[in-house]
């Protein structure tokens, strides 16, 4: 089964940081972000991966070209009379398949664009920015027992802010960032072949958060699985700082 990655945007909200380089490649713990959702997946036994890449994706693609001796302890040997590389380490077996979806190419349209390489009747997909120890082999057997289109990883979401309960003036309880109740788009995706169907191209400017999820709710094709442990997205610089600050105990959850 092919995994979709989304990594062609420009993460114009991390600016400071993508300035001069794609947002899937911010690196975390010593490797990049989707190196480590692609470490998720692997160590459910997913191995083929498409990158829809867009802005600055030549530097995803030599990243990986690069990956096997860059990641591990090596030997060089120039001793004799060829030059040789000895790997300590067994790299990791996975298969990549780079398209070019277009620097400024929306969600939706990038998706449509990889349609040509999606030969099985069920793919996965989800964004280069977010991590989570999502059970994959479960969300998989969830998505084939409701039978729907699409299933969608949701999380519940929490208040950025402290918030307060107040009564005649007086504060009798505070809770930092509290959940809301609300449940979120947490990424990490199941879809059908039939997903096709709901994104209109349209040169580069399908939302696929709007539009088609839009009408697969309408149509009641999108089913939910609730994942209630880690989850993190790096939408902004502060994002990156916190998953940083606990990236230990963050990495130690995630396969």
């Amino acid at each position: 089964m092919k995994v979709v990655i989304l990594c062609g945007g420009k993460g114009t909200r991390i600016r400071e940081m993508t300035e001069d380089m794609p947002k899937s490649l911010i690196s975390i713990g010593g490797y990049p972000i989707v190196w480590h959702i692609m470490k998720i997946y692997y160590s459910f036994g997913f191995n083929d991966f498409i990158l829809p890449i867009g802005y600055k994706g030549h530097q995803i693609k030599e990243y990986f070209f690069h990956d096997k001796w860059k990641n591990s302890d090596c030997i060089f040997d120039n001793t004799g009379s060829k030059f040789s590389i000895k790997l300590l380490r067994e790299p990791e077996k996975w298969r990549i398949t780079f398209i070019d979806t277009g620097e400024d190419t929306m969600t939706g349209s990038r998706i449509e664009r990889i349609q040509p390489y999606i030969e099985e009747d069920e793919f996965m997909l989800t964004y280069g920015d977010g991590i989570a120890n999502v059970d994959i082999n479960a969300l998989l057997k969830y998505h084939r027992s409701k039978n729907k289109i699409a299933t969608m990883t949701g999380v519940i979401s929490r208040s950025p802010y402290g918030m307060l309960q107040v009564n005649d003036g007086i504060a009798y309880e505070f809770a930092e960032k509290p959940e809301t109740g609300q449940i979120q788009n947490g990424g990490f995706f199941v879809m059908n072949k039939e997903i096709f169907n709901y994104i209109n191209d349209d040169e580069g400017k399908c939302v696929f958060e709007e539009e088609p999820l839009v009408k697969l709710v309408k149509d009641r094709q999108l089913a939910v699985y609730l994942h209630k442990g880690i989850w993190a997205s790096i939408d902004t610089y502060k994002d990156y700082v916190s998953i940083c600050q606990n990236w230990k105990e963050i990495r130690n959850k995630l396969y």
